[in-house]
């Protein structure tokens, strides 16, 4: 008799449906799993035999085969032990063959605890449309389970416990859905930063409009602590966006069981000797990288120089697209990248090009082959430039308090509120995003306008994908003063946002 547990499994990001069918025969005992199982699948073996053991039942003496369909797809993870438990149980007679709604995932040990895996999430989403209704998962993990609705879910502390369940003896207690209790920590304030009026300006609309920005100052102006305080003026994530970078993060393994959902937009910042497989996901195990794990949120590269050509190089199509496709001989993962690139970077070797002190020893030659590691297409993919000069010593001492974070986050509201409206129906969620398309429906220029950008596009040589961008800014800027056309002076202002000048210091 062929007995087949559902199960879910994990495709990069995405869950699917696997069956485990366990099948008992005659011949010499010995216990074998199919399907293209890794390493940690086929090891499930031990952890089975342990567990069955563990819980008072007998293990069959017998020759064992679970097939985990659809074969041809590679199971990796130590998600299939449950179902595996269950179905060799229910082949020897132990118990009752599962519920047809019914699908297990979960890590055994050998006392035959659970412990909790990850990607969770994602495999109850494809649970969800697959039809299943009860979802078994280890306790730890019964929390994230529910964020994705329509099923019961069951959280199991041991093997023990779903036996008494499955034979109706001590029934579990459904899991009630996940509810955020109480706020989480806030962001650094803006009020911390004195001076920088301009720089927050900048980050004000690149907050507005969802624009990637570039900071290029000495050391000790602000520019990480300034970028650092932009997600404390991002507004709040949508509910599908929340499940989305959530889902991320569960397969990354980066969730909270306690908070299994992101409330607050992502802030990655990885360090600059970070690889380009790190920024675009992949490895042996094919898992999201840097640039998904910020996914609607913030992707912050701090001494931007310093990081390696190609993973610079490796940004320029997701920044486009909103999406990496990372093809490996181990298979192809395609994985969410909408984020928003912050740089911050020096304006020389020394970094003190520019500064009031004249320090800086470096040469024109020297200054060049600095900014050179930044190649022009990736620069052309950055909507603001922005010079960040040093703290005057006044501003340092200054007793009133600068604005808060909250009050600029109700403009950037106020602005991304508009946003919404004419982009209802559409995919498109900020200014960021818009296609050539609606560049042309929402942000047409009046003669002053137009000979201003004419004049620009030719003085400073910009690029078609450059003077979209400056639309775009310009439409951003009109939007936080609540203009319902681009002015002359948004487009000025948007204009000098694309001084590449500042790189030669």
């Amino acid at each position: 008799m062929v007995i087949a547990v559902r199960s879910l499994g994990l495709s990069g990001i995405t869950g699917y449906e696997v069956s485990a069918e366990c099948f008992l025969s005659g011949g010499l005992p010995a216990f074998d799993v199919v399907g293209l199982p890794d390493a940690a699948v086929r090891e499930a073996r031990e952890r089975v035999r342990a567990a069955v053991k563990n819980c008072g039942a007998k293990f069959p003496v017998s020759r064992i085969t679970v097939n985990l369909a659809p074969a041809g797809q590679k199971k990796a993870g130590t998600v299939y032990d449950l179902p595996i438990f269950v179905g060799i149980l229910a082949a020897n007679g132990d118990l009752d063959p599962p519920p047809a709604d019914a699908a297990f995932l979960g890590e055994l040990s050998l006392t035959g605890a659970l412990r909790p895996v990850t990607g969770v999430l994602p495999m109850a989403m494809a649970a969800r449309e697959a039809g299943v209704r009860q979802l078994f998962v280890p306790s730890e993990n019964a929390a994230e389970a529910t964020l994705a609705g329509g099923l019961t879910v069951y959280g199991v502390p041991d093997v023990a416990a779903l036996v008494a369940h499955l034979k109706g003896e001590v029934p579990l207690r459904p899991v009630s859905p996940w509810k955020q209790a109480g706020e989480e920590s806030g962001f650094p304030d803006l009020q911390d930063v004195m001076g920088q009026e301009n720089v927050k300006r900048a980050l004000e609309i690149a907050a507005a409009g969802g624009h990637n920005l570039l900071l290029i100052g000495s050391p000790g102006s602000g520019k990480s602590m300034l970028a650092k305080r932009l997600p404390s003026i991002l507004p709040e994530l949508t509910e599908r966006e929340a499940l989305e970078s959530s889902a991320i993060w569960s397969v990354a393994g980066m969730t909270d069981p306690r908070r299994p959902l992101l409330t607050r937009r992502p802030f990655r910042s990885p360090h600059h000797t970070a690889s380009a497989a790190a920024l675009t996901g992949g490895g042996p195990l094919m898992r999201p990288g840097e640039m998904s794990l910020a996914h609607n949120g913030v992707l912050f590269l701090d001494e931007l120089p310093e990081f390696r050509r190609d993973v610079l190089e490796a940004m320029r199509q997701p920044l486009e697209d909103g999406a990496v496709t990372v093809a490996r001989a181990g298979g192809t993962l395609h994985l969410p990248a909408r984020f928003q690139l912050v740089c911050a970077m020096n304006p020389c070797r020394c970094g003190w090009r520019g500064h009031p002190s004249g320090r800086c020893r470096c040469s024109d030659r020297e200054v060049e082959k600095y900014v050179e590691k930044i190649s022009g297409p990736l620069l052309d993919r950055i909507d603001l430039h922005v010079n960040v000069p040093s703290v005057e010593y006044e501003m340092m001492r200054r007793r009133k308090p600068a604005e808060s974070s909250a009050a600029v986050k109700r403009r950037v509201d106020a602005a991304r509120a508009i946003q919404a409206r004419r982009f209802a129906g559409s995919d498109t969620a900020c200014n960021a995003q818009m296609a050539p398309a609606q560049i042309k429906a929402f942000c047409p220029l009046d003669a002053a306008g137009d000979a201003l950008m004419k004049s620009a596009f030719q003085r400073m040589g910009l690029t078609a994908r450059s003077h979209d961008k400056v639309l775009r800014l310009a439409r951003t800027i009109a939007d936080l003063e609540g203009e319902a056309d681009i002015s002359a002076a948004h487009l000025a202002e948007a204009i000098q946002y694309r001084n590449t000048d500042i790189l030669k210091g």
